[in-house]
């Protein structure tokens, strides 16, 4: 898919040859109940004014989602104008915006269409740049055409034929709107490997082919990968990362890959990804419906890698070091049982009273040891509690932060980035609940506030720097009919990290 901009004053109507310029659609927008203006003004005038008739007649009535193809249009570049309903102008804001470009897409793809003028980015959303507009197309268009083939016997035909989509912003707007668009391919293309990784089968994408794809992107785009195997776990004393693989015949990977966008003396922002490639709670062994989606157990992991491949194509002026523990939690003679002590590889004991919150046994030792590189800042990302959905359902992640400065600037990239997020509360009192009568804490804290005390857990192992945690167990798939990984958190991670490198 190749993306282009090109600037337009439609005041001064297809100034620059803009309308002459060949494609198959011109795409407009519509307000409804308004007199048209910009784009549909100057588009209208060129076609003899068959916008104005269509909407006079009641054949489109601006209502936000309703589209209307006017086929075979004489006086422009383009065969075919595609109108699509804006809703009330004084209303115009992200959510419609958003809602107007799937519309338009979806129509589109739907049709033989391959090259696209796309004139929406140009209108004047509330609190919104054109750069943001362009970016949230790119995203929006790159999620419509994402296919997951890869298991198929038979490979299927092109569901589309789109190639080509051209944009019009304002002369003043079009530096910042080609930098937007590359970053929505680059972050499209970030998102796309966090999907794939997401919704192989557990027998496909185990410990080892996490492994091998951070190989592959250090190859790719000149990274540093390391990957330590399962003696050099132990040698690190991370008690509690081997205790929750004990029970696979998978051995269990610890991944680590940098990409050195500064100077080796910058301290990096690290990234640490609960990397669980099937989690069947272990011995605690969870319900069998639904266990199928438990391999997108390891989304954290997936998007670390797919955040990385998103800054490593932007070149970021700034330093990622990705971390992620890898393994599966499986039920077997040698599983962990609930009632173990393990030991962390800070020190602190720990009694597993739930094989199933395993995910807090891996990062824990992530976390110490992620500490070596005096991290900026941390932020870990996992699939962690089914409390959290309970809490948030699946709209929102979860943000677990006692650095307000670092939570601010997670909650500012998450509304840029349309990637929705929620801070919850990390108080201490919380932390009672895991008080254990044989080690130094318990890996769950009870029913009352499960997301919250996982974040706890966490926490006594990130002192030292500025951390947080993103729990997207609500937000890393869907299931159902539209069942499948989303590829979130990757843009609210990558435009923390472009917000950071512009610093």
């Amino acid at each position: 898919m190749d993306f282009s901009i090109k600037a337009c004053d439609w005041s001064k109507g297809g100034e620059g040859g803009f309308l002459a310029g060949k494609s198959d659609c011109i795409v407009v927008g519509v307000f409804e109940s308004q007199t048209l203006s910009g784009a549909a003004f100057a588009i209208d005038a060129a076609i003899g004014g068959q916008i104005a008739r269509v909407v006079k007649a009641g054949d489109i009535d601006g209502k936000a989602g309703s589209t209307l193809f006017l086929p075979e249009v004489s006086g422009i570049g383009a065969s075919r104008v595609l109108l699509v309903g804006l809703g009330k102008q004084d209303a115009f804001g992200q959510k419609a915006y958003g809602e107007a470009v799937k519309a338009a897409f979806r129509v589109v793809l739907g049709t033989k269409i391959a090259q696209v003028t796309f004139t929406l980015a140009q209108l004047p959303v509330k609190e919104r740049s054109a750069d943001w507009a362009v970016r949230t197309a790119v995203l929006a268009l790159r999620e419509q055409t994402y296919r997951f083939t890869q298991m198929k016997s038979k490979a299927e035909p092109a569901p589309r034929a789109l190639r080509r989509v051209t944009f019009s912003v304002d002369a003043a707007d079009e530096k910042v709107s080609k930098l937007a668009a590359k970053q929505g391919a680059a972050l499209a293309n970030g998102m796309d490997l966090t999907r794939d990784l997401g919704n192989l089968p557990g027998n496909v994408c185990t410990p080892t082919y996490l492994a091998s794809t951070a190989k592959k992107l250090a190859r790719d785009w000149k990274l540093k990968a390391e990957v330590l195997g399962e003696r050099q776990i132990a040698a690190l004393r991370m008690g509690s990362f081997l205790s929750v693989a004990k029970g696979s015949v998978e051995p269990p990977q610890f991944i680590v890959l940098h990409y050195q966008g500064a100077s080796a003396k910058s301290a990096p922002v690290v990234l640490v990804g609960k990397g669980i490639t099937f989690d069947t709670g272990g011995i605690s062994l969870k319900p069998g419906e639904a266990m199928d989606e438990m391999k997108y157990d390891m989304s954290g992991a997936g998007s670390v890698l797919g955040t990385i491949r998103a800054v490593a194509e932007l070149g970021l002026k700034l330093n990622v070091i990705g971390v992620i523990p890898t393994c599966e939690n499986m039920p077997s003679g040698t599983a962990t049982k609930p009632g173990d002590v393990v030991t962390t590889m800070s020190g602190l004991t720990v009694e597993v009273l739930n094989t199933d919150a395993e995910g807090r046994l891996i990062l824990c030792d992530a976390l110490t040891y992620a500490a070596r590189f005096k991290p900026a800042a941390m932020i870990d990302i996992a699939t962690l509690t089914g409390a959290c959905i309970i809490a948030l359902g699946h709209h929102n992640t979860g943000l677990f932060s006692k650095d307000d400065a670092l939570a601010g600037e997670l909650l500012d990239a998450a509304r840029e980035a349309n990637d929705p997020t929620w801070r919850l509360p990390l108080d201490d009192e919380y932390q009672d609940q895991l008080k254990s009568n044989f080690a130094d804490l318990a890996n769950i804290g009870g029913r009352p506030a499960g997301s919250v005390t996982a974040a706890c857990f966490l926490s006594r192992f990130a002192d030292g720097y500025p951390w947080a945690h993103l729990d997207i167990a609500g937000t890393a798939w869907k299931s159902g009919a539209a069942k499948g990984a989303t590829g979130r958190p990757v843009p609210l991670l990558a435009q923390f990290l472009i917000d950071r490198a512009a610093q």
